[in-house]
């Protein structure tokens, strides 16, 4: 079964986000929402978002001129050029106007919302969730990294076009962030996949950041269902808040949906035998490493919960791949292996990396190109110097460490821990980084490229792939 389109009147959009029509056709409808003039389909509705650095009402009148059908505006001065036809609605508050118009969207589509949320995996959850879901419903997914206040709303309102499933991400640096995207999604399901260190500077402790995630349990329902991570302690410690019903994944020890008997394949990825309320099943997938198996098992976990059949999920696990920048492994010429997993980065996510590091094939130099981790607060030296001698622990042939202070440390736990001083090198940025891969990096070696966002580790594997591609 497949749900009719609706698209919305200008009309209808005020009464649903509590605005008015000052002006224009109030019948006319819309079949897209848009909040950037530069790239505003013919006929959508352009919302007038004010940013921290720029106001969408200075770009009302360019919207209009690219064919946007009607504007939602909170000064209607910036409308006073338009064409008297053009639909102006005003309200308070554009951003909210925004929040509220999902809000309305995602409740008369009549879809079934999955939202996840965890300190690293999301993407890939998300991803392979999609993925399982699409064998028997019409779903969509947001896109990118649109996990936001403004990118979870425009993903919802998606919902126009008549999908039965939305599977979105929920993403966070703040405490009540969750618990408001929460309210605007209103997830049927709710998928939480571990608690990290990512943000550490924002919270202080992975306690704390575990209770700001925790905002994923809240205003459930009897039916509505949460999928949880028996693997990780401060998940399942706060699991009784939830009203809902629970169903657990996990490799360790008892899960609704459990993988047993685990063979890793190293770079190559996984295979288990998964352990479901419907059956077991053979899994494979070409996603390397635990966390990924807990990732694939996860959107297992909704899958089955959903009635998609084990055959299915079977058959579409082992045509996942990873994201770019999100785990892939790419072979260059000489032999050379790298591990892109320069995304992003925080110490548990490093931890992971370096694991499936360690899992090279033996005989083959292990290089790690470990970028400066950001937003770790008072710790972040004795973190970076942790993941350093995590590195060396993984039997890293050489260590180049990429940023400020934080990276020095890094080279000091691994040395601290018996890597040689001569194997570690620092870059001050990496752009220096990628130079020193250049002449660094021999035929046959695993490379691992990681660090935060803001460090941008991906210009080393661009010189490793135009020097080796």
């Amino acid at each position: 079964m497949t749900r009719a389109e609706f698209p919305l009147s200008a009309a209808a959009v005020a009464a649903a986000v509590g605005g008015r029509v000052a002006r224009g056709d109030a019948a006319r409808r819309f079949a897209a929402v848009s909040i950037d003039s530069r790239t505003v389909a013919p006929g959508a509705l352009f919302v007038a978002i004010r940013g921290d650095r720029l106001d969408g009402h200075a770009f009302v009148a360019e919207a209009v001129a690219k064919g946007a059908g009607g504007v939602v505006v909170s000064d209607p001065t910036s409308a006073a050029g338009l064409d008297g036809a053009v639909p102006v609605v005003v309200v308070d508050d554009t951003t909210g106007a925004l929040q509220e118009l999902a809000r309305h969207v995602r409740r008369v589509s009549g879809a079934r919302v999955v939202a996840i949320t965890g300190s690293a995996g999301k993407t890939t959850t998300k991803e392979a969730t999609a993925l399982f879901l699409e064998a028997r419903y019409r779903t969509m997914r947001n896109r990118g990294n649109l996990n936001n206040h403004i990118g979870l709303p425009l993903s919802l309102l998606e919902l126009q076009g008549g999908a039965e499933v939305a599977v979105v991400e929920l993403g966070m640096n703040h405490a009540g962030e969750i618990s408001r995207l929460v309210a605007i999604a209103d997830p049927d399901v709710r998928v939480w996949t571990n608690v990290g260190t990512a943000h550490l500077e924002y919270f202080g402790s992975q306690d704390a950041i575990a209770e700001a995630k925790a905002e994923i349990l809240e205003n459930a329902r009897p039916d509505t269902v949460l999928v949880a991570n028996a693997d990780d302690e401060r998940i399942m410690d706060r699991v009784p808040r939830f009203a809902g019903r629970v169903v657990t994944f996990g490799v360790a020890g008892p899960a609704t949906v459990r993988a047993v008997h685990v063979t890793s394949g190293g770079l190559a990825g996984s295979r288990a035998l998964v352990r479901t309320p419907t059956g077991d099943v053979e899994l494979e997938t070409r996603l390397p490493g635990r966390g990924n198996l807990l990732n694939v098992l996860a959107a297992a976990a909704v899958a089955v919960d959903m009635g998609v059949s084990l055959a299915d999920i079977a058959s579409r696990a082992a045509r996942l791949c990873p994201a770019a920048h999100r785990g892939e492994v790419v072979t260059l010429a000489g032999g050379v292996t790298v591990i892109d997993d320069c995304y992003n980065a925080s110490p548990s996510a490093v931890a992971q990396a370096l694991d499936l590091l360690a899992a090279a094939p033996a005989g083959r130099r292990r290089v790690a190109f470990l970028g400066e981790m950001l937003e770790l607060g008072p710790g972040s030296a004795e973190l970076h110097r942790e993941c350093g001698r995590l590195a060396a622990g993984a039997g890293v042939g050489a260590l180049i460490t990429v940023g400020g202070a934080a990276a020095f440390a890094l080279g000091e736990g691994a040395v601290a821990a018996g890597l040689p001083a001569a194997a570690v090198e620092h870059a001050d940025d990496s752009d220096h980084a990628a130079a020193l891969a250049g002449a660094l990096v021999r035929d046959g070696d695993v490379v691992l490229v990681k660090g935060s966002r803001g460090v941008r580790m991906e210009r080393v594997v661009e010189r490793l792939k135009a020097e080796r591609g």
